[in-house]
């Protein structure tokens, strides 16, 4: 799990098939209690499902602060060494 940024895109957390679920909760949680919002960047299907089980599990953190959490996938292209790549995006919101 990676924070990258680039002069084109806001911030987003880059998550991998063997990204800790419960450490990217963590940091879902923490950039929800900071501004709100954040990203996540997941390629390929293990990717994927790790982001989706830190999602369920941030979920957990922020209900003690009564905030609840959206969550909105889409897709992106990455530009990589063998071309483009498709990405999956979770915009995860507070309520």
């Amino acid at each position: 799990m990676n924070t990258e940024v680039t002069p084109t895109e806001e911030p987003f957390l880059r998550v991998s098939a063997s990204s800790n679920p419960q450490s990217l909760a963590s940091a879902i949680a923490h950039a929800i209690y900071d501004k709100k919002e954040t990203k996540l960047r997941a390629v390929g299907a293990g990717a994927v499902n790790q982001a989706v089980k830190a999602i369920a599990i941030a979920r957990g953190y922020v209900a003690p602060r009564g905030m609840d959490l959206s969550c909105i996938p889409g897709f992106t292209t990455i530009d990589s060494r063998d071309g483009e790549i498709s990405a999956i995006v979770f915009a995860v919101t507070a309520n």
